[in-house]
């Protein structure tokens, strides 16, 4: 039976600039390899060591790249080794196959919603109506199925965050402070139930996962084993489970080593 390894993205495998976290004296710096461009500029990067790692992977599992993005954000994405027969966008409101968006499970995810949570353009009005101009710069619907603001982190106050955050539960919506960005998110919109989807079609016994933000918590509760940097919102609060591995690495590091312990743990799978 195949192994399954459901990876978040961004500040997990793959890392902007900003969040390299190269502490190490310059000349011990590692090899960098671009993975993204946007607007004619590198955007993403990860380590050549973690490519290689990558590569190996995609021909010993079943990688499923799992992700916050859009499709249009994910598909700007180059990375190394087999093109994934799989992918998952928008939070899990879009089941990439072979690239194509599977209308399907967009169709189901679309009526559980509209079952289970106020709807998104609730949301937006009461983002519009208490954002401030001080610290907002953009504020953007990813898919029409979530929301999401950029923001000016040290001016964004912190008790905001949270009399948002409790605002969305009553509505049944999650909200996820990521970098520069916050997440307004249907509760059911959920990674780990489009990789269960993936995992019943191609008879995976079992899963990998890894994921540093809020958003990745229901996608770690749902493998078998998991992996979180030593960065990001679920380190910052603590957060850990059964089954869940904390890593003391950081930024482009971190991404080296999950692919590290994702091939190791596929290995010993092995019959």
């Amino acid at each position: 039976m195949p192994v399954l390894v459901a990876s978040d993205l961004d500040r997990t495998l793959i890392y902007s600039s900003a969040a390299l976290a190269l502490t190490m004296p310059d000349a011990r710096a590692p090899r960098l390899l671009c993975v993204e461009v946007h607007e004619s500029r590198p955007l993403s990067y990860l380590t050549e060591t973690a490519a290689q790692l990558l590569t190996d992977l995609g021909d010993a599992a079943v990688f499923v790249p799992t992700t916050t993005r859009t499709r249009k954000q994910y598909q700007r994405i180059n990375l190394p080794g087999p093109q994934p027969a799989f992918a998952i966008c928008a939070n899990g409101g879009h089941l990439l196959v072979d690239g194509v968006t599977d209308h399907d499970w967009h169709a189901r995810v679309l009526a559980r919603l509209a079952e289970e949570c106020a709807p998104l353009a609730e949301v937006q009005e009461h983002l519009t109506r208490a954002a401030d101009p001080v610290w907002l710069r953009k504020q953007r619907v990813a898919e029409d199925l979530f929301a999401y603001l950029v923001v000016e982190r040290e001016l964004l106050p912190e008790d905001w965050v949270k009399e948002l955050a409790a605002w969305a539960e009553g509505r049944g919506w999650t909200v996820s402070l990521q970098g520069r960005k916050l997440y307004a998110v249907p509760r059911p919109l959920t990674k780990s139930a489009a990789v269960r989807e993936v995992a019943r079609r191609t008879g995976a016994e079992l899963t990998l996962a890894a994921g540093d933000s809020l958003l990745d918590a229901d996608l770690l509760l749902a493998a078998d084993r998991g992996w979180r940097p030593g960065h990001g919102e679920l380190a910052d609060t603590g957060w850990l489970a059964p089954g869940i591995s904390a890593l003391p690495e950081r930024g482009v590091l971190a991404g080296e080593r999950i692919l590290r312990e994702f091939l190791k743990a596929t290995r010993t799978a092995a019959p």
